[in-house]
């Protein structure tokens, strides 16, 4: 009976320690897929118009402010 609590253990200590890394490799899987699927809804919709690619991007420069907390 001791041996049998000692496998049941050996193999919860196991399975905690392999629990994060399959949950990280099923993240990956997901968000890999919808990157696949992102990528043949852009491939689908045509490339973008060349007017609005070529214009070029304006940031407006905010001025300094002496204090973080004044947003």
């Amino acid at each position: 009976m001791n041996t049998f609590l000692n496998y049941l253990v050996v193999a919860a200590l196991f399975a905690l320690v392999l629990a994060p890394v399959v949950l990280g490799l099923a993240r990956e899987r997901r968000i890999d897929r919808q990157l696949r699927e992102a990528e043949r809804g852009r491939r689908a919709a045509g490339p973008p118009e060349t007017r609005s690619a070529a214009r070029p991007v304006t940031a407006e420069r905010r001025p300094y402010l002496r204090s973080w907390a004044r947003v």
